[in-house]
């Protein structure tokens, strides 16, 4: 009975230090992984549930005939198959071990700068990682994620990314938004609305394409915006990423008259391809979208 109350708690204590991490995402990365795995998220294994990641969660979720939520409750991570459980912390993982916990696992061990593959599969280069992150922490070197090893990967990358992030809260994202778009006169609801649409506030989202940040600003329309819009580099900080979104969304509304919607269709589809072709029906669902949470406090 004092063994099982003892492994009890430690998988609290487990679970506990797991989810003092919510904020940075990491549980996210075994959803990436499972959903990439169906052949339905193309984009990076970050673990930040960004725009992305929710678009092809409630794909899997229509098609598997689950409530469409854009939740990864218990009868979707079942539906997921073997990558779909179990949860990240909830038992000891070794080599020939499967699931979305190994996703999470090589996920907080790649955030080390190790070269690790995130497939959920613990296969021979995850447990030399593993070993090295031990040895490394003067933890028992034995290859095996055990509560110890895993709890201590945890507080790692917590205790980092308190250390390095800049401040990327959602109130500070408001507030830069606020900031630039009174510098750049433009409607601070507008921007806050795309800005959600684009990555629902998080910093650190990256497209396949190479868009990045809250504006989801790609290398092009970056340097576009610095050389002809601005004129100076901006920096690639939070502040310089919302910055660029507003001085490109004025422009924008410039060319096209102050109209609204057809700025924001150019931002999306491009100005060259919105007037030669009109806007796409993808492009309409997202003028629309944008406008429907501009009339919203977000």
């Amino acid at each position: 009975m004092a063994l099982r109350a003892g492994a009890l708690i430690v998988c609290l204590a487990i679970a506990a230090a797991a989810a003092s991490t919510a904020d940075a995402g990491v549980k996210a990365a075994g959803l990436q992984v499972a959903l990439r795995a169906h052949g339905l998220y193309a984009g990076p294994v970050d673990g930040i549930y960004g725009p992305m990641s929710a678009r092809a969660l409630r794909r899997f979720q229509r098609r598997a005939h689950l409530r469409v939520d854009g939740r990864a409750g218990p009868n979707t991570r079942r539906a997921l198959g073997p990558l779909g459980r179990p949860t990240f912390g909830s038992r000891t993982i070794r080599r020939g071990s499967l699931g979305w916990d190994v996703s999470v696992l090589q996920f907080l061990l790649s955030r080390r700068g190790t070269e690790v593959p995130i497939n959920g599969y613990f296969g021979a280069k995850t447990e030399r990682m593993v070993r090295s992150f031990q040895r490394s922490h003067g933890l028992l070197v034995d290859g095996i994620a055990g509560p110890k090893t895993l709890r201590r990967l945890v507080v790692a990358r917590h205790k980092r990314a308190l250390n390095e992030s800049e401040d990327t809260s959602v109130k500070r994202v408001r507030a830069l938004i606020g900031h630039w778009s009174a510098h750049y006169s433009v409607d601070s609801s507008l921007m806050r609305a795309l800005a959600w649409m684009e990555s629902g506030y998080q910093a650190d989202v990256i497209s396949p394409a190479g868009a990045w940040g809250v504006m989801q600003i790609i290398p092009g329309t970056w340097s576009y915006v610095e050389t002809v819009l601005i004129g100076r580099r901006v920096p690639r900080t939070l502040s310089g990423n919302i910055r660029v979104g507003a001085a490109l969304m004025r422009e924008l509304l410039r060319q096209f008259s102050g109209r609204e919607s057809a700025a924001i269709a150019a931002w999306y589809q491009g100005p060259t391809s919105f007037r030669e072709r009109g806007p796409f029906r993808e492009t309409r669902r997202f003028v629309a979208n944008v406008i429907a949470l501009k009339a919203r406090t977000i």
